[in-house]
């Protein structure tokens, strides 16, 4: 029978080993709801609201922040907790996937504004263009 030990070394050690698992689970939970690249990059769509609507459905980063958050609350309670022998390579994951995350976001945001604009400028423009024809046709 093996026996257990309750070694305050042996018990922060697999502590230590077990947060560390737990970032690199997020991290990669993270990293599996990102876009597709293919996604935000190719379309199908046959006008530029359609290419605008694809492209807001591809920037949809579903659960990410929430993973790179749980990731980074599970490093800093390591890293408070001298928890890490060598913890350079989790840290500098974490900053570049807030970095991805954040720079994703900001552009799902300018794609939502022009979602909103473009069809308001094409009725600007066909208004005025209407208004011209209409000038024109009465001289």
């Amino acid at each position: 029978m093996s026996q257990s030990t309750f070694d305050d070394d042996d018990l922060f050690g697999e502590a230590a080993a077990e947060t560390r698992a737990e970032v690199e689970e997020h991290l990669a939970a993270a990293r599996g709801e990102l876009p597709d690249p293919d996604a935000v990059w190719e379309t199908d769509a046959d006008n530029v609201l359609g290419v605008l609507n694809g492209l807001k459905s591809a920037l949809d980063i579903g659960d990410a922040v929430d993973s790179v958050r749980s990731a980074k609350k599970a490093y800093v309670l390591g890293e408070r907790a001298d928890a890490f022998e060598d913890a350079d390579d989790l840290q500098a994951e974490i900053e570049e996937l807030e970095e991805l995350v954040g720079d994703i976001e900001a552009a799902a945001e300018t794609v939502g504004e022009l979602t909103g604009t473009v069809p308001a400028i094409r009725g600007a423009l066909q208004d005025a263009t209407a208004e011209e024809d209409d000038e024109e046709s009465e001289e």
